[in-house]
C-alpha cells in the first residue's frame, strides 16, 4: 500500500552529483522525473535538503569564526539547493515550491504549516530549506521535525548505499544489511551512524518510521513510496 505523504531527506553532496560541490543540474533532472512517479501514484512528496555541497556548519566553526555563525552559513547553503532543485524540478513540469525556514523573502517564500499543506494537497513537491531554522540541530532532525508537523507517514533517508548494515560496508566485505532494525538498535549501536541521535530519538519519541535507502536506484524513490522492501526501515 502507498504511503499518503513522505518526507524525502537529501543530503548536499547527493545534490553535488558528478561535481565535488554544487549542485548537479542533470541529476536534479533525474531526480525530478524520479518523484514524478510518486506523484502520479497519488503520494505528496516533501524534500528537506542538507547543504554539505557547499558548506557544513559544524566543519566552518572555529579559527574566529562561532557556532551559531557557522550553522547560520550552514542554513543559507541549504536554501542554495532548494531554490535551485526547485527551478529545476518546474522546468520540468515537476511543479515545486521552497520554502524556507529561516527569513529571505527575495529568495524564497517562508515556511508556514498552512503553506506546506495547501502546496502538498494541490499535487505539487515542497522543498524545505534553512533546517529547523536555529543552530546546533541537523538537517537529519530538522527532518524527523518537518515530517511530524507535515503529518508524513515515513522519513525516506536518502544515503549512498542501500540500507543500513552491521558495519561499514565501505570498510568490511563481510557487512550484513539489514532489512529492518528497532530504534533502540539504531541508538545503541555505535557502528550505526545513518542518523544522528537526536533525530533517531525524535522518531522514536513519535513512533514515526525511517526507510535508508538508496536513492540513485532508477524506480527506487517510487519503490519505497509504494511500500515495497527497499533499504531498510527502522520503526
Amino acid at each position: 500500500m502507498a504511503y499518503r505523504r513522505v518526507l524525502l531527506k537529501l543530503s548536499g553532496e547527493q545534490l553535488a552529483g558528478k561535481y565535488e560541490h554544487g549542485i548537479d543540474a542533470e541529476f536534479a533532472t533525474w531526480l525530478a522525473h524520479e518523484i514524478s512517479k510518486v506523484i502520479a501514484d497519488g503520494t505528496q512528496v516533501v524534500v528537506m535538503v542538507g547543504g554539505g555541497n557547499y558548506a557544513r556548519g559544524a566543519q566552518l566553526a572555529g579559527h574566529g569564526i562561532g557556532r551559531v555563525t557557522a550553522d547560520n552559513i550552514g542554513m543559507l547553503a541549504t536554501m542554495m539547493n532548494a531554490v535551485a532543485l526547485a527551478d529545476v524540478f518546474n522546468n520540468v513540469d515537476v511543479e515545486s515550491r521552497a520554502l524556507t525556514n529561516i527569513k529571505a523573502d527575495q529568495v524564497a517564500d517562508q515556511f508556514t504549516h498552512r503553506r506546506a499543506v495547501s502546496d502538498l494537497q494541490k499535487g505539487h513537491v515542497v522543498i524545505v530549506a534553512g533546517g529547523i531554522g536555529r543552530p546546533y540541530l541537523t538537517t537529519d532532525t530538522a527532518a524527523v521535525s518537518l515530517a511530524l508537523e507535515l503529518e508524513c507517514e515515513v522519513v525516506l533517508k536518502a544515503t549512498k548505499v542501500d540500507g543500513v548494515y552491521d558495519k561499514d560496508p565501505e570498510k568490511h566485505d563481510e557487512a550484513v544489511k539489514l532489512d529492518t532494525m528497532s530504534f533502540e538498535d539504531a541508538l545503541t549501536n555505535g557502528a550505526i551512524t545513518v542518523m544522528d541521535q537526536a533525530a533517531l530519538g525524535l522518531a522514536m519519541d513519535h513512533k514515526l518510521e525511517i526507510i535508508v535507502f538508496n536513492p540513485l536506484a532508477e524506480n527506487n524513490i517510487a519503490r519505497v513510496a509504494a511500500g515495497e522492501t527497499v533499504g531498510t526501515k527502522i520503526s
